[in-house]
């Protein structure tokens, strides 16, 4: 965090904050910094006290980091042998309040996870060691409502829709749910029997769990448009909208259009969001990233071909859009390349580090911001449409009128947003996300999408840009 974080922060105060946490568990303690020591406090006497001066001398932050830690482990110590209700809460807990306290001081998205949250995130971004299929319980049976593509499930012919009757010989029901998902996990390479319904038929079937990363895009091509939906950015996001993009295109007769879908979308990897707006991009810049530290100054450029081979793209957006999906949004629009139809996004615009700690757990460090390549950075004002749907039916119907005259409705707001630069004052966020305040997605964004791809005056207004 002294190395790293967006922003430099007293070593002193990280540590005295440390130490505050421990007050959320046991109110009996108590930390202060007070004649140049920091303090860790009892009910009636002063447990552990350091100097301040080690903390604040003029050393590297990697110095510097190692004398907070060691700090701070002695007065661990001390509160751990004074509190008998810090023993009682476990070192878990109490590693997991100091760190807790710790971040309410610095920003809203680094934190502490704890070991079985840390698991859950990495399956979530690189996938899980398991069958590849969702159970639910359906009325009087556990039902499989859903097959990943070439996991072990779909691998083997089980379909969404049939039975799951029993787990290794364990008679399951429709109150059994957890512990039919209890019974389906286990160790990657790991065998498992399943005994499936369909029908009248009923047969036993062998699946070894392996690596199952989530499914996260979807296409239907519908009157002449490919629709694509992206629910979030995985390891292999960009692959499978490659494919899709490909396959569509490679028809005797392509689409006319591409509504890419990113409405509630809450992101994930960075670097499948530059892929994905790079499958749309033959070269450009996509996005910045800027920091305090030399490794968070980057720039994200494509350079590969655009796979939609300049069809009007559409991209749809809505107030639970943020991060990844935002970078696609801004990136594809500061190039030109598609119109963004919708609400104001969510804002999301830092990233963290991920850093591993020894008890599996992880810490999420903020360290850099997203800035689009014109300058102005997402995090609080959030991507701005071309085309605003959250303003009722009658605003949008205007809208569509003045961008097929060449006039740009969101023009202004546009250009106010790409005028910003860090940090960016509370009051002009808010007044930029008014002019079209974040809402849930709707069935207007889709009806929008298709106006303007039909329509190409309109289209080609809402691609120009503020000032275009």
């Amino acid at each position: 965090m002294l190395e790293r974080h967006l922003e430099a922060e007293n070593p002193a105060n990280l540590a005295l904050w440390s130490l505050r946490g421990l007050t959320v568990i046991d109110p009996r303690l108590g930390a202060e910094i007070r004649q140049d020591r920091l303090r860790l406090l009892g009910e009636d006497r002063v447990l552990a006290s350091i100097p301040i001066a080690p903390l604040v001398a003029r050393a590297t932050p990697r110095q510097l980091g190692g004398a907070v830690a060691l700090s701070l482990t002695d007065l661990y110590e001390a509160a751990w042998r004074a509190s008998p209700a810090l023993r009682r809460a476990g070192a878990e807990r109490v590693i997991a309040s100091g760190f807790e306290e710790l971040f309410n001081h610095l920003d809203p998205y680094s934190r502490y996870v704890t070991p079985a949250e840390a698991r859950s995130a990495r399956e979530r971004r690189v996938g899980q060691s398991g069958l590849g299929l969702r159970v639910a319980a359906r009325r009087d049976a556990l039902v499989i409502a859903e097959v990943s593509r070439d996991g072990p499930a779909a691998q083997a012919g089980i379909r969404q829709g049939d039975l799951l009757i029993a787990v290794e010989g364990r008679t399951l029901g429709p109150r059994d749910p957890g512990l039919a998902a209890t019974l389906l996990e286990g160790p990657e390479g790991s065998e498992v029997q399943l005994t499936i319904s369909r029908g009248r038929m009923r047969r036993d079937v062998t699946l070894v769990r392996e690596v199952v990363v989530p499914e996260t895009v979807t296409a239907e091509s519908r009157d002449g448009i490919l629709w694509l939906r992206i629910s979030g950015f995985s390891a292999v996001t960009d692959r499978r909208v490659a494919t899709v993009l490909s396959d569509g295109f490679a028809t005797a007769r392509p689409p006319r259009g591409v509504v890419l879908d990113l409405r509630g979308n809450r992101g994930g990897l960075l670097g499948q969001a530059v892929a994905v707006a790079d499958a749309f991009l033959a070269e450009g810049e996509v996005v910045r990233t800027e920091g305090r530290h030399p490794e968070a100054n980057r720039r994200y450029r494509a350079g590969g071909q655009d796979l939609a081979q300049g069809t009007p793209v559409v991209v749809l957006v809505d107030g639970r859009t943020a991060s990844a999906a935002e970078i696609v949004a801004m990136g594809l629009a500061e190039r030109g390349r598609a119109a963004i139809v919708g609400s104001a996004t969510m804002g999301k615009g830092l990233i963290q580090l991920v850093a591993p700690l020894p008890n599996e757990g992880e810490i999420l460090v903020t360290w850099s911001r997203v800035v689009a390549p014109s300058g102005w950075p997402i995090q609080g004002m959030g991507v701005l449409p071309a085309l605003c749907t959250s303003l009722g039916p009658e605003a949008l119907a205007q809208g569509l009128a003045r961008l097929n005259t060449g006039e740009a409705p969101m023009g202004r707001a546009l250009l106010r947003q790409r005028a910003a630069r860090a940090p960016v004052l509370a009051s002009e966020m808010s007044a930029l996300r008014g002019a079209c305040p974040p809402a849930e997605g709707r069935g207007a964004d889709l009806t929008a999408a298709r106006a303007l791809i039909e329509s190409p005056a309109a289209y080609a207004t809402a691609i120009r840009g503020p000032g275009g």
